[in-house]
């Protein structure tokens, strides 16, 4: 395993934040409001129906900011670890939440994009946002109403910062993904990418992901208990 002063990427996906209290959307037959939550969040649902689009945004960043959703361990190790960490640091998440953050890590790369934020469809800007938005709102940057956006990477578009990962991985001496479930692309091909520039591969799940068998070390149980753990070991402490 790499050791301080040697380059690492982490990936984490839901399992982090799944003991933070942040509930699934996915009801009964995986739906929202009687609506599958894949046709909340394309391109096509914003330009058919942006009311729907707008609420279960608003609904799912209410949830993020209630009192009760704070960071767990997992998150507050992987912030020690950046801290500590004496080599190259990438932590790359699939989640929207700010739980990383809140923890004490930075520079912290949304591929997914992030909840508490919107984009603006005229002029591109990315805007901090804590309060709900709705096809009134009015874009702070250009000024113009109705072409505010979540700052969400949906089913058919293109995940963020893929070309700062892929340099990562590809630079990596060690890979740790946490909490991901191995089935959604690019990041389930994270693994392979990582093992074809040298790197050392360690998966830290509940339970085997769909592509455990292409990591060289790996630890199952909770996230709370797996991760501290893996950066104790990791850091000697």
């Amino acid at each position: 395993m790499a050791g301080q002063g040697r380059s690492m990427v982490v990936l984490t996906g839901s399992g982090i934040s799944a003991e933070s209290g942040l509930a699934t959307f996915r009801g009964s037959g995986g739906l929202w409001e009687g609506h599958r939550v894949e046709d909340v969040a394309t391109p096509q649902a914003w330009i058919r129906a942006p009311e729907i689009v707008h609420r279960f945004y608003n609904e799912r960043r209410r949830q993020l900011m209630a009192a009760n959703v704070v960071p767990n361990p997992a998150h507050e190790a992987l912030a020690r670890l950046q801290s500590t960490w004496q080599g190259r640091f990438t932590l790359v998440t699939q989640n929207v939440d700010d739980l990383h953050e809140r923890a004490g890590s930075h520079g912290v790369l949304h591929m997914h994009g992030e909840l508490l934020k919107v984009r603006c469809t005229s002029c591109g800007e990315v805007i901090p946002w804590q309060r709900d938005h709705g096809p009134e709102s009015v874009c702070e940057s250009c000024g113009r109403k109705g072409d505010l956006r979540p700052h969400i990477v949906w089913f058919g578009e293109m995940p963020l910062y893929m070309e700062a990962i892929e340099g990562a991985l590809l630079d990596a001496d060690l890979f740790v993904a946490i909490g991901t479930s191995g089935q959604v692309y690019p990041a389930a091909g994270f693994v392979e990418l990582a093992r074809r520039g040298g790197a050392h591969t360690v998966e830290l799940n509940l339970e085997p992901s769909e592509v455990a068998f292409a990591f060289d070390e790996t630890f199952y149980g909770p996230a709370t208990e797996t991760v501290p753990a893996f950066v104790d070991r990791l850091l000697g402490s």
